[in-house]
């Protein structure tokens, strides 16, 4: 025999009555209703984020947001135009010499990025070069170390 859905019913025992409370000092669960005496949970809804007595989460957190991490790199960039306009032709280009010229800020480590043209034959120090920067590098006759 095949069972329909008009008659499937929960198993026994997964189902109960709903015990109706606070319905006079007369039968079970009159009065206080379950719930003792006073405090919080006697009146109402507790309040989100509330724990106990205890200083929230949302509180013992810093005020300002976000993650930083320590261990992130941020390089101080220049663009293959830049260097174009600030080196002659055979200059060899290191980070020391950038940033005794302006050209990058103290502190960061350098990255060579490949933006504009590049027309003179360079040799480029850094510590980093993007592979558009190196590319654009090697096919005016200089070389990256």
């Amino acid at each position: 025999m095949t069972t329909r859905l008009h008659h499937l019913k929960p198993a026994a025992g997964a189902t109960h009555r709903r015990k109706r409370v606070g319905r006079g000092d007369a039968g079970k669960g009159g009065k206080t209703a379950g719930r003792g005496t006073k405090g919080t949970g006697a009146r109402g809804n507790v309040p989100a984020g509330f724990e106990g007595g205890q200083m929230p989460l949302i509180r013992r957190q810093p005020k300002r947001r976000g993650f930083k991490n320590p261990d992130k790199v941020v390089s101080a960039v220049i663009n293959l135009s830049r260097l174009d306009e600030a080196f002659t032709a055979g200059d060899e280009v290191t980070t020391a010499l950038l940033r005794e010229r302006g050209l990058v800020k103290r502190g960061r480590p350098v990255k060579v990025l490949g933006h504009g043209e590049l027309t003179k034959a360079l040799t480029v120090e850094v510590e980093a070069v993007s592979a558009t920067a190196r590319t654009k590098i090697e096919a005016a006759g200089g070389t990256v170390r």
